[in-house]
């Protein structure tokens, strides 16, 4: 007789909730209170979705074809599309039947892993990580292994580091350059390197590239299936609109992949969704064939927000911050600071310091908890000037107190 006791499969029991998404719903609860919260939580450009891809999806709604059913792996001609910008922007050849159209980068992310992974396969996570890649490898019967870094190697990994965490289980090294939370950008060289000893390794690779296109300074984008071409049949692309169109809302990512991997992947979505929503697509169809004047107008803002923001919490005793050189996000270290005491209390994790800022000063920041790595913090720098200086001034005059 089956249990009437079990409610929840394991598999699903186990899945924590975002906490980035939670620490948003928090800060929008207090502010529907009447607080002041400022919130650095949640990884979402501060603009809106450039005015004639709205117009697009506006006469898409229109179209009859777009109010029927369309093909699961995505719409021909955005397919075609998205080949097309890859090339252009990264410099990778790929063909539009490589290419699957997902419902948001979420969804890419999830079909990526549970395409390739059987039980007790090993992916190697670099980590600090997103937090939902872990949760992505274990729902596929996955095995995350966090391969550590910090703030004083710039949150890079070394092919070193990779090699001393590789088994004859690992399958996957999955590689995120810039990187959500800390900013990091590799260097060419560097993912030259790594994608050479991931072909050598005969492991497959999953790159996410959501931020291609938010680099500052001196700092370069390079695709790693393009760094290193040997690797580029054991290569999953994920991308999307969300971040360089200011288009989250609109759920409209892809991954591009092998041909046997593409079709195994849209199989798979013909049971999971089958198509996304044609009206988005059409939207993101405008996006990826435009120019990218809007990113550059929104790269200018955020490349501002990520000296002034650094630069003020690294005034902060006990607090130290390496400049992102990509994404738009802030990865302090704030490990000086816990167990001293704080408006009465002694926050012993970036979890119960996060809720003091919170309880005090109305500031909602992620905890490090949430991206493997405790003692950090991850504040997005995409929030208006004024808001985020008065943020970082809260933050400040209160973690000046810890004694």
């Amino acid at each position: 007789m089956v249990s009437s006791q079990r409610r929840i499969s394991a598999r699903v029991g186990a899945i924590t909730e975002s906490a980035t998404l939670a620490v948003d719903a928090r800060a929008r609860a207090a502010r529907a209170a009447g607080r002041p919260v400022i919130g650095f939580g949640v990884g979402e450009p501060d603009f809106p979705t450039p005015g004639y891809i709205v117009e697009a999806a506006q006469r898409a709604c229109a179209e009859p074809r777009f109010q029927k059913y369309t093909p699961a792996p995505g719409l021909p001609e955005l397919r075609e599309a998205i080949a097309a910008k890859t090339l252009r922007d990264s410099g990778y050849q790929v063909s539009p039947g490589q290419v699957i159209v997902t419902n948001g980068g979420k969804h890419a992310v999830y079909e990526a892993f549970a395409t390739l992974l059987d039980p007790a396969d090993e992916v190697l996570v670099p980590t600090p990580y997103w937090t939902t890649y872990p949760e992505a490898i274990a729902l596929a019967g996955g095995k995350p292994v966090r391969v550590m870094t910090d703030e004083s190697s710039g949150y890079l990994t070394s092919v070193a580091d990779l090699e001393a965490h590789r088994t004859e289980r690992t399958r996957v090294l999955l590689f995120v350059s810039p990187s959500n939370p800390t900013g990091a950008v590799y260097p060419p060289g560097l993912v030259a390197e790594i994608g050479h000893w991931a072909a050598d390794q005969g492991l497959w690779v999953i790159t996410d590239e959501i931020y291609e296109h938010l680099v500052y300074g001196d700092a370069r984008f390079s695709s790693i299936p393009v760094a290193a071409p040997e690797l580029a049949d054991r290569c999953v692309v994920l991308n999307g609109v969300a971040k360089t169109y200011a288009m989250t809302g609109w759920r409209v990512g892809w991954m591009i992949a092998p041909p046997d991997v593409a079709k195994a992947a849209a199989d798979l979505q013909s049971h999971m969704t089958s198509n996304v929503c044609n009206v988005a697509q059409a939207a993101a169809l405008a996006a990826v064939s435009g120019d990218l004047s809007a990113v550059a107008r929104m790269r200018e803002a955020f490349d501002r927000r990520r000296l002034l923001m650094t630069g003020m919490l690294n005034e902060i005793p006990g607090v130290v911050c390496p400049l992102p050189d990509g994404a738009f996000y802030c990865y302090p270290s704030v490990k000086a600071i816990l167990g001293k005491e704080l408006a009465g209390r002694r926050p012993q994790s970036t979890t119960d310091l996060a809720g003091l800022l919170l309880d005090e000063v109305d500031v909602a920041v992620v905890p490090g908890e949430a991206f493997g790595t405790p003692g950090y913090f991850r504040l997005s720098c995409a929030l208006g000037d004024a808001d985020l200086e008065e943020g970082i001034t809260r933050l400040g005059k209160l973690l000046a107190q810890a004694r």
